[in-house]
């Protein structure tokens, strides 16, 4: 086996369900530690984190990435146990292979290469990791940026470890990722006998046409990164479950992924001048998981496309699709970031499966791109 691939299973076996770190960043930190690393462990509330770097001097490389996997599921429709790897057919299974413990091990190999070529490498190499990605996020990455800044340490380029890819490795890198900004809406009526409706005001019937028209708006074109703002109702619920009850409340969640082409104090005002005209009595609640990032063509994008042409001999595309990731928390401290990890087909459901051989890829892809920005 593979170096990289020896240490993915390392990692799969240790059942680090979210916000478990299950001794995976002590592993990590002793094999960065023997490539001469400096290990800070980073704990806040019941997470682990960790960052540990090589070099004081800049520019700083670094990888992000997080040890916590999601929940297995049902251990029944798994080919083998989730936390028990398995190579079938070229293929390795267990719960975090595509993400992402194969990119952190990707990660790990491709450093210790290149600083044994490279001992004494231009600027300086770092990793932050969490095993606070997959859950809410609080006290991981988020909180470590704040640690850094507090005492001025500066991230130049920053290399997250997410499952980019779709059909092969390196063929599509997120160079940036939109906003998300979530709401739970309730509207108050008064409850009542379907029979007297005189007596009571129904809440779903005074919401429908201002819901209809908030998931009409058009709020922006997007741009040439950026697809347009949407916004999507992801529940509702309303009554007691009776047929004869009118209900008293109304509760709706809905979520906008965003670009940059509007921000979130647009958002809230505009749903906000809506549910108000349409005379609404109403409760709103907001949480912004993050706003939209982008790393234009510059170094860490060129060096990126240029590892890829070389190990893998394709022509990335860049992409700003999908969901959040802590780029989110790195980007705004003016640090450059891409994502680049395995193919994404598998993660979060059950058989979860990454190629080795993409594997060992992506770990060559990442020593190149270390080759181009600090050999």
């Amino acid at each position: 086996m593979s170096e990289t691939l020896d240490l993915a299973i390392e990692l799969i076996r240790r059942p680090s369900v979210t916000p478990e770190d299950a001794g995976c960043q002590a592993l990590l930190m002793e094999r960065l530690a023997a490539a001469g690393f400096d290990n800070q462990p980073m704990r806040f509330g019941e997470v682990d984190n960790f960052w540990s770097r090589r070099g004081s001097q800049g520019p700083l490389f670094c990888f992000a990435g997080h040890t916590d996997v999601v929940p297995p599921g049902p251990l029944e429709e798994w080919q083998s146990d989730p936390f028990s790897p398995e190579i079938r057919d070229g293929v390795l299974f267990g719960r975090g292979a595509a993400d992402m413990k194969g990119s952190i091990a990707a990660m790990v190999t491709a450093v210790e290469r290149f600083v044994a070529i490279h001992p004494d490498h231009q600027g300086s190499i770092a990793f932050l990791i969490t095993s606070d990605e997959e859950g809410p996020a609080t006290h991981g990455t988020v909180k470590v940026v704040e640690a850094l800044q507090a005492r001025g340490e500066r991230i130049d380029w920053c290399l997250v470890g997410e499952p980019s890819s779709t059909e092969r490795v390196g063929d599509v890198v997120k160079n940036g990722r939109r906003g998300s900004l979530g709401a739970r809406l309730r509207v108050h009526g008064i409850q009542g006998h379907v029979a007297y409706p005189h007596l009571a005001r129904n809440p779903v019937h005074q919401a429908l046409p201002a819901l209809a028209e908030l998931v009409a708006v058009q709020w922006d074109r997007g741009n040439e990164f950026f697809p347009p703002t949407t916004l999507q109702i992801s529940n509702i619920h309303a009554g007691t479950g009776a047929t004869n009850v009118i209900p008293g409340t109304l509760e709706v969640v809905f979520n906008l992924r965003f670009s940059t082409e509007t921000d979130e104090h647009q958002i809230r005002e505009t749903v906000e001048e809506i549910l108000d005209r349409h005379g609404l009595d109403y409760s709103i609640d907001w949480n912004l998981s993050g706003n939209p990032f982008l790393t234009p063509a510059g170094e860490l994008v060129e060096a990126t496309r240029e590892a890829i042409r070389e190990v893998a001999g394709i022509e990335t595309e860049l992409s700003t699709t999908g969901g959040t990731s802590d780029g989110r928390f790195i980007a705004p401290t003016g640090a450059q970031v891409v994502e680049l990890g395995p193919v994404n087909a598998t993660i979060h459901k059950v058989n979860e499966c990454a190629s080795v051989d993409d594997l060992d890829s992506l770990s060559a892809i990442y020593e190149r791109m270390l080759e181009r920005l600090l050999g």
